[in-house]
């Protein structure tokens, strides 16, 4: 009974997202230069626009923009083998680790130059440079950041998945890239996992493949950055509490008059910062090492990960309130942009000079 009050809650959403989705792919073979994921994910966000969803639908577009999507990278791993998961991994470590240190250097700095809050400043630099909403979700978890500098970040960090989903592909073709190379760039380079399935899904199907586990091996980033902001923040706790024992006894702060409040400590969860479904990413591909999936059945495999991809990001674009995007302000969205565009170049820059373009 549990099981069907819990699908019966998550159906429209999920029913809304599949009619957009089912639209998006209707006009994606119109104009496949496009294709259905950014058609569903525009469409989703003009509909939010003009009217936001009602309360009973989001259940079910949050499912689907989260698990769907997810689920939809289970679904390509089951057409990959450990071998070229490893190889594009490995292949891919020069540019990735090196577009990863300047973005978070060029965080740092930018970030003091614009006079952002550290946390506000610490999640975009994150989420830009490693993984985006999920990035920043980690990060929250580990520094315990505002509610409002946690919006204002996924916003910024939103604005630019969006425009790179609909700008990469054609500067992609532009540019001349290769379906290697487009997929090691929207790798390195996009912010969200979604949006570089969107992108890359766009450029062609091995592109899709490929940057999904260059973006995948991106994404284990999260591990000792957040491992290292951990331990910086348990310092600064530390060194609060050591002022807070030299203050007399009084109740008040040393200066100012009200009573002195000790930083929150923030719970470290070792489990908060590793995403599962890349532990399900991992058993898909090994089940198809193994030959535990026909062969026939990956281009079969393939349509239904596309179509998955394409019902996530219609249920993201409805999600959408553009509201929360103006609410940001001009300086983080000013900071992202400057985050967006170093790593965009960045990681062209490293692949000229690493010879993979």
């Amino acid at each position: 009974m549990a099981f069907l009050a819990r699908v019966r809650t998550l159906l429209p959403g999920m029913a809304a997202a599949a009619a957009i989705a089912a639209a998006a792919t209707v006009l994606g073979g119109f104009v496949p230069v496009v294709g259905a994921p950014v058609f569903a994910i525009v469409v989703g966000i003009m509909v939010s626009s003009f009217h936001a969803p009602p309360e009973c639908l989001r259940p079910g577009l949050a499912f689907t923009a989260k698990r769907v999507l997810q689920g939809s990278i289970m679904v390509l791993g089951l057409g990959l083998s450990l071998r070229q998961v490893l190889s594009t991994g490995t292949s891919s470590l020069p540019v990735l680790l090196g577009t990863l240190v300047v973005a978070l250097i060029v965080a740092g700095l930018v970030g003091r130059m614009l006079r952002l809050r550290s946390d506000l400043s610490t999640l975009i630099g994150v989420g830009t440079a490693i993984c985006g909403a999920s990035a920043i979700a980690a990060t929250d978890a580990v520094i315990g950041a505002d509610e409002a500098d946690v919006s204002y970040a996924i916003a910024t960090i939103f604005t630019f998945n969006v425009v790179a989903v609909l700008s990469y592909p054609t500067l992609g073709h532009v540019l001349g890239l290769s379906q290697h190379s487009f997929g090691l760039w929207a790798g390195t380079a996009i912010n969200d996992t979604s949006s570089v399935i969107a992108a890359s899904t766009v450029y062609g199907h091995a592109t899709a493949s490929y940057a999904v586990v260059v973006k995948l091996t991106r994404t284990l980033a999260i591990i000792p950055i957040c491992l290292g902001l951990a331990a910086w923040h348990g310092r600064r706790r530390t060194m609060a509490q050591t002022t807070t024992e030299s203050i007399p006894d009084t109740g008040l702060e040393a200066g100012v008059g009200r009573p002195y409040e000790t930083p929150p400590r923030t719970r470290f969860e070792l489990r908060r910062i590793v995403p599962v479904f890349i532990l399900g990413f991992v058993a898909a591909v090994t089940f198809n090492t193994i030959g535990l999936v026909p062969s026939h059945w990956h281009h079969g495999l393939s349509e239904l990960a596309i179509w998955m991809i394409t019902a996530a990001l219609a249920a993201i674009g409805l999600s959408t309130k553009p509201r929360d995007i103006r609410q940001a302000g001009p300086r983080p969205i000013l900071f992202g942009a400057i985050l967006w565009v170093t790593v965009g170049v960045v990681s062209l820059a490293l692949q000229k000079a690493t010879g993979t373009i």
